[in-house]
């Protein structure tokens, strides 16, 4: 997942990864509920977060929206991406960005 990242692909499916891997579906989705407590999309939504927040946090991205990230890290719906951003975070997008070009205040 972090070598290839293939969660960037918005239409990655289950059996994709399986025919990627050569682990059997049903044992992917047996570790994922078993050992992470999560669903395949829950699992890849995960990784996709992690992804939009590592770009957001880099100088070379500054330029880019915050949707136009999240749809280049396998997002395909702003307000799922919302949502998800939100559920993983505790804050919105914007919220999120803006927290980090906000000057830090001085004691």
């Amino acid at each position: 997942m972090d070598g290839e990242k293939p969660y960037l692909d918005g239409d990655l499916t289950i059996l994709d990864l399986s025919n990627k891997t050569g682990i059997p579906r049903h044992y992917i989705t047996e570790i994922l509920n078993e050992k992470y407590g999560r669903n395949f999309f829950t699992f890849i939504n995960e990784y996709r977060v992690k992804e939009v927040i590592s770009r957001i946090n880099d100088p070379k991205f500054q330029h880019y929206t915050i949707l136009a990230i999240a749809f280049d890290a396998g997002f395909y719906s702003k307000s799922t991406f919302n949502t998800i951003f939100k559920a993983h975070t505790g804050k919105t997008p914007s919220e999120y960005r803006n927290e980090l070009t906000k000057p830090s205040e001085k004691v």
